[in-house]
Protein backbone atom coordinates (compact mmCIF):
# COMPACT_ATOMS: atom_id res chain seq x y z
CA UNK A 1 0.00 0.00 0.00
CA UNK A 2 1.22 3.48 -1.22
CA UNK A 3 -0.04 6.52 0.92
CA UNK A 4 1.08 10.05 -0.65
CA UNK A 5 0.65 13.25 1.38
CA UNK A 6 0.08 16.84 0.54
CA UNK A 7 1.08 19.80 2.08
CA UNK A 8 -1.73 22.72 2.76
CA UNK A 9 -0.89 26.00 3.55
CA UNK A 10 -1.93 27.25 7.07
CA UNK A 11 -3.70 30.74 6.91
CA UNK A 12 -1.03 32.18 9.44
CA UNK A 13 0.47 35.04 7.82
CA UNK A 14 4.34 34.45 6.21
CA UNK A 15 6.63 34.99 8.59
CA UNK A 16 8.63 38.20 7.79
CA UNK A 17 11.76 38.31 10.38
CA UNK A 18 13.42 41.97 9.13
CA UNK A 19 13.06 44.89 11.29
CA UNK A 20 10.05 46.89 10.68
CA UNK A 21 9.46 50.65 12.81
CA UNK A 22 6.30 51.99 13.22
CA UNK A 23 5.92 55.99 14.29
CA UNK A 24 3.23 56.19 16.55
CA UNK A 25 1.01 59.51 17.68
CA UNK A 26 -1.90 59.56 18.91
CA UNK A 27 -3.82 63.43 20.09
CA UNK A 28 -7.13 64.39 21.38
CA UNK A 29 -8.60 67.78 21.07
CA UNK A 30 -9.39 68.97 24.96
CA UNK A 31 -8.59 66.25 27.06
CA UNK A 32 -10.70 64.30 26.58
CA UNK A 33 -11.95 65.34 23.26
CA UNK A 34 -12.10 64.01 19.88
CA UNK A 35 -9.54 61.90 19.31
CA UNK A 36 -7.69 60.13 17.05
CA UNK A 37 -4.26 58.40 15.86
CA UNK A 38 -1.70 57.70 13.40
CA UNK A 39 0.91 55.18 12.70
CA UNK A 40 3.09 55.17 9.39
CA UNK A 41 5.27 51.72 9.31
CA UNK A 42 8.52 51.28 7.50
CA UNK A 43 10.85 48.92 6.12
CA UNK A 44 14.62 48.40 7.51
CA UNK A 45 15.19 50.33 4.27
CA UNK A 46 12.98 53.48 4.79
CA UNK A 47 10.13 52.15 2.36
CA UNK A 48 6.52 53.09 3.58
CA UNK A 49 4.99 49.92 4.36
CA UNK A 50 1.90 51.51 6.07
CA UNK A 51 -0.19 54.25 7.19
CA UNK A 52 -3.29 53.58 9.85
CA UNK A 53 -5.19 56.00 11.48
CA UNK A 54 -8.63 55.81 13.20
CA UNK A 55 -10.89 58.38 14.87
CA UNK A 56 -11.57 57.14 18.46
CA UNK A 57 -14.49 59.47 19.76
CA UNK A 58 -13.94 61.45 22.73
CA UNK A 59 -11.15 59.94 24.67
CA UNK A 60 -7.97 61.20 26.19
CA UNK A 61 -4.49 62.04 24.69
CA UNK A 62 -2.83 58.97 26.61
CA UNK A 63 -5.68 56.77 25.36
CA UNK A 64 -5.06 57.98 21.96
CA UNK A 65 -1.62 57.23 21.91
CA UNK A 66 -1.87 53.52 23.35
CA UNK A 67 -4.33 53.15 20.53
CA UNK A 68 -2.08 54.15 18.33
CA UNK A 69 0.52 51.69 19.79
CA UNK A 70 -2.27 48.67 19.55
CA UNK A 71 -2.39 49.67 15.84
CA UNK A 72 0.91 49.50 15.43
CA UNK A 73 1.36 46.04 17.09
CA UNK A 74 -1.67 44.38 15.81
CA UNK A 75 -0.22 45.19 12.17
CA UNK A 76 3.12 43.41 12.82
CA UNK A 77 1.34 40.17 14.41
CA UNK A 78 -1.64 39.82 11.70
CA UNK A 79 0.93 40.37 8.63
CA UNK A 80 3.87 38.07 10.03
CA UNK A 81 6.30 40.47 11.21
CA UNK A 82 8.75 39.40 13.93
CA UNK A 83 10.59 42.56 14.49
CA UNK A 84 8.86 45.41 15.95
CA UNK A 85 10.73 48.78 16.84
CA UNK A 86 7.82 51.25 17.97
CA UNK A 87 8.87 55.62 17.54
CA UNK A 88 6.72 57.86 19.83
CA UNK A 89 6.48 61.40 21.29
CA UNK A 90 4.58 60.19 24.64
CA UNK A 91 7.51 60.06 26.47
CA UNK A 92 4.66 58.48 29.55
CA UNK A 93 3.63 55.56 27.22
CA UNK A 94 7.78 54.70 26.69
CA UNK A 95 8.74 54.78 30.14
CA UNK A 96 5.03 53.04 31.19
CA UNK A 97 5.98 50.36 28.13
CA UNK A 98 9.95 50.02 29.42
CA UNK A 99 9.09 49.68 33.06
CA UNK A 100 10.27 53.11 34.41
CA UNK A 101 7.00 54.10 34.95
CA UNK A 102 3.64 52.40 36.95
CA UNK A 103 0.40 52.23 34.92
CA UNK A 104 -1.94 54.14 37.65
CA UNK A 105 -4.76 55.21 35.53
CA UNK A 106 -7.73 52.97 34.96
CA UNK A 107 -8.15 53.86 31.97
CA UNK A 108 -4.92 52.77 30.63
CA UNK A 109 -4.30 49.63 32.59
CA UNK A 110 -5.93 47.77 30.11
CA UNK A 111 -4.33 49.51 27.22
CA UNK A 112 -1.30 48.96 28.43
CA UNK A 113 -1.76 44.92 28.99
CA UNK A 114 -3.07 44.26 26.16
CA UNK A 115 -0.17 45.72 24.30
CA UNK A 116 2.56 43.97 26.90
CA UNK A 117 0.74 40.82 25.45
CA UNK A 118 0.64 41.59 22.07
CA UNK A 119 4.53 42.55 22.19
CA UNK A 120 5.16 39.30 23.73
CA UNK A 121 4.26 37.55 20.41
CA UNK A 122 6.85 39.01 18.70
CA UNK A 123 10.49 37.47 18.73
CA UNK A 124 11.59 40.95 19.24
CA UNK A 125 10.31 44.37 20.10
CA UNK A 126 11.91 47.53 20.65
CA UNK A 127 10.41 51.15 21.90
CA UNK A 128 11.86 54.57 22.01
CA UNK A 129 10.90 58.30 22.65
CA UNK A 130 11.62 60.72 20.13
CA UNK A 131 10.68 65.26 19.99
CA UNK A 132 7.22 65.51 18.11
CA UNK A 133 9.35 66.57 15.29
CA UNK A 134 11.07 63.85 14.62
CA UNK A 135 7.47 61.96 14.44
CA UNK A 136 5.54 64.60 11.96
CA UNK A 137 3.53 61.98 9.82
CA UNK A 138 2.20 60.09 12.31
CA UNK A 139 1.21 63.25 13.54
CA UNK A 140 -0.74 64.14 10.82
CA UNK A 141 -2.56 61.04 9.91
CA UNK A 142 -3.76 61.08 13.61
CA UNK A 143 -4.53 64.63 13.12
CA UNK A 144 -6.29 63.55 9.87
CA UNK A 145 -8.42 61.19 11.79
CA UNK A 146 -9.42 63.72 14.26
CA UNK A 147 -10.66 65.95 11.21
CA UNK A 148 -12.27 63.66 9.39
CA UNK A 149 -14.04 62.18 12.54
CA UNK A 150 -15.17 65.95 13.63
CA UNK A 151 -16.14 66.40 10.38
CA UNK A 152 -13.40 69.22 9.76
CA UNK A 153 -11.23 69.61 5.90
CA UNK A 154 -8.63 67.59 6.17
CA UNK A 155 -5.28 69.41 5.96
CA UNK A 156 -3.27 70.20 2.99
CA UNK A 157 -1.17 66.94 2.00
CA UNK A 158 2.60 67.14 3.59
CA UNK A 159 5.36 68.02 1.05
CA UNK A 160 6.84 65.02 -0.50
CA UNK A 161 9.89 63.72 1.47
CA UNK A 162 13.48 65.51 0.96
CA UNK A 163 16.09 63.41 -1.70
CA UNK A 164 18.14 61.69 0.96
CA UNK A 165 21.46 62.88 1.41
CA UNK A 166 24.79 61.40 0.65
CA UNK A 167 27.29 61.51 3.27
CA UNK A 168 31.10 60.03 2.50
CA UNK A 169 32.80 58.39 5.56
CA UNK A 170 35.30 55.64 6.46
CA UNK A 171 34.89 52.78 9.34
CA UNK A 172 37.75 52.40 12.28
CA UNK A 173 37.80 50.21 14.69
CA UNK A 174 34.12 49.34 13.96
CA UNK A 175 33.07 52.78 14.18
CA UNK A 176 31.65 55.30 11.20
CA UNK A 177 33.72 58.69 11.00
CA UNK A 178 32.19 60.87 8.36
CA UNK A 179 34.42 62.77 5.70
CA UNK A 180 32.16 65.67 5.83
CA UNK A 181 29.78 67.33 7.38
CA UNK A 182 27.65 65.78 10.68
CA UNK A 183 24.54 64.10 11.41
CA UNK A 184 22.33 64.95 14.61
CA UNK A 185 21.23 62.25 17.27
CA UNK A 186 18.40 60.18 17.04
CA UNK A 187 18.14 60.38 12.64
CA UNK A 188 18.26 56.83 10.84
CA UNK A 189 20.80 55.92 8.51
CA UNK A 190 21.33 53.54 5.76
CA UNK A 191 25.23 52.80 5.02
CA UNK A 192 26.10 51.33 1.59
CA UNK A 193 30.15 49.98 0.86
CA UNK A 194 31.82 51.83 -1.63
CA UNK A 195 33.60 49.46 -4.24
Amino acid sequence: MVFESTLFPHSEPETKSGWITAFCDGGSRGNPGPAGYGVYIQDENGKKVAELSEFLGKKTNNFAEYSGLLAALDYAISHGHTHLKVVADSELMVKQMKGQYRVNSPELRPLYDEAKSRASKLEAFQIQHVLRCKNQRADQLANQAMDKGTGKSPQPAAPSAPKPQILRGFVKGGVIHLVEGELPDGIFVRVTRES
